[in-house]
């Protein structure tokens, strides 16, 4: 059984404490991760905070080099990694093999490009008047993106080294240093990066990583004098903790939390463009079981086409392979772990409870070992019930009813969160209009595909600020104005 150990100031520091990383689907044991005490995650800010000054004066074209070779680097390694990733995470091989791996190569490439796109804003000249400040004149002035500090990137488990990647990389590309802080489910993967940045040529302490199984090592590097920005992912009602801890020194934040993602189908829609509905919805079943914040769990559809995108959805669900994921044809893998489960099932027996209808799914697979659920539809079911208002993080999908528009944009508003919202019409125009009342970060028309240019966040407890493309640089760095006498 391997130990693996932090990643601090350019080497591998053993731990003294270790815990068991499970194979979802095996319920086996695939490796031991450190557990972090205190003095380890001090170490890692130390290191972080004492590389900070050489790093973030690096001509932007050796952090990019940099970054560009990691990305070569990590590709090479998809032999290695892939199956990692996939035992840690659960992910089918499919999932892994194309969306695990080669997405966070690719935003370490984007974040090359990134570290030489321009920092500073020219501003034009302006006549001042004197004052008792200063004398009057010509004033010429810029705004330059500075880096932020030491970053701390605290990641979700869903997809791990995308995740970490997604933070890391436009973060050294700004020039700042990094300690993260995985997922303690599958932080095995992103313990290696650590050894790949550094054949790159990043140089010690710029990137560090610490790992543990509780809250306590993420809490205390929240809450770490040594640093000024918490990256985070994940619930929240985490995120909120964070955000209450690192309001005391008023670091900066961006949290990307949870979604509850209102796909809604107007009465437009035809017969033929359905299956696109179908489709996109049962993306919340068919890709890493439901385990993804953008997810469109909730389906509203016109009162005309309810009982039609119902079947469709039915039917659809009850196609899918459910089983091992390292069989090419199995398309629904495990859950990540058993109280994942648990909490999946808890909300669709509440559901039910509350007399919505189950549609399909709805049982445990008889499937052992591993933390299975079956791809769930349940329809019928009132806006303000915990199914339809809580996000499930599982492969469950409720359906709900409209009879007008504006019936529509009160359900899909009618959640605490606002991530990601659809909208399935035959008139762009017309959901165009309606994307632009909906209180939701991001809203896809007649697609479930992401842009990746695009700023990515969320309005109300979904989130606070926005990453991607080149929103992902300006997230990692602070405004300063320059002002000189012309």
């Amino acid at each position: 059984m391997k130990r693996y150990a932090h990643w601090i100031n350019g080497r591998h520091q053993p731990a003294q404490d270790h815990y068991p990383v499970i194979n979802p689907a095996t319920e086996q044991v695939i490796g031991l991760a450190p557990e972090a005490a205190r003095d380890e995650v001090d170490a890692a800010v130390t290191a972080a905070r004492t590389a900070f000054e050489r790093w973030s004066r690096t001509a932007p074209r050796e952090r990019a080099a940099v970054l560009d070779r990691a990305a070569d680097l990590l590709a090479a390694r998809a032999k290695d990694l892939v199956p990692l990733l996939q035992a840690e995470t659960g992910a089918t091989m499919r999932v892994a093999a194309t969306m695990q791996l080669p997405t966070a190569v690719e935003r370490f490439r984007r974040y090359a490009r990134g570290a030489i796109e321009p920092d500073t804003i020219p501003l034009a000249p302006l006549p001042v008047k004197a004052s008792p400040l200063a004398a009057g004149g010509l004033l010429g002035a810029a705004a330059i993106r500075r880096p932020v500090g030491v970053v701390a990137c605290i990641t979700s488990y869903n997809f791990p080294v995308v995740n970490l990647a997604g933070k890391a990389a436009p973060a050294l590309a700004m020039g700042n240093t990094v300690v993260a802080k995985p997922a303690p489910q599958d932080p095995l993967a992103c313990l290696l990066l650590g050894d790949i940045l550094q054949q790159a040529g990043l140089p010690d302490g710029v990137f560090n990583v610490v790992t543990g199984s509780g809250a306590t090592a993420g809490e205390y590097l929240v809450g770490h004098r040594g640093v000024d920005m918490i990256s985070f992912t994940g619930s929240t009602s985490v995120g909120k903790a964070i955000a209450e801890s690192a309001g005391r020194s008023m670091k900066r934040t961006l949290m990307e939390l949870g979604g509850k993602g209102a796909a809604i189908v107007l009465d437009d829609v035809t017969d033929g463009a359905l299956k696109n509905v179908v489709g996109g919805v049962g993306s919340t079943w068919s890709f890493h079981c439901g385990q993804i914040c953008t997810a469109p769990t909730r389906v509203l559809v016109h009162r005309a086409l309810y009982e039609k995108v119902v079947t469709g959805l039915q039917r659809y669900a009850e196609t899918l392979t459910i089983g091992d994921p390292v069989d090419n044809s199995t398309i629904i893998g495990p859950l990540i772990s058993a109280a994942q489960r648990d909490r999946v099932e808890s909300h669709i027996a509440g559901a039910r409870d509350q007399g919505a209808r189950i549609v399909t799914g709805g049982t445990r697979p008889d499937l052992k070992p591993g933390f299975y659920a079956a791809p769930t539809l349940i329809a019928d079911v009132r806006p303000e019930t915990a199914v339809a208002q809580e996000e499930v993080f599982g492969p469950v999908v409720v359906a709900i009813p409209f009879d007008t528009e504006d019936e529509a944009v009160e359900i899909a508003n009618g959640t605490a969160y606002g991530l990601y919202d659809y909208v399935f019409s035959g008139d762009a125009g017309r959901a165009w209009r309606l994307a632009g009342r909906l209180r939701s970060g991001n809203v896809g028309i007649n697609t479930v595909q992401r842009h990746p240019e695009t700023p990515f966040g969320g309005f109300k407890e979904s989130g606070v600020g926005r990453d991607g493309g080149s929103f992902g640089l300006h997230a990692y760095s602070e405004l300063q104005s320059v002002v000189w006498p012309s």
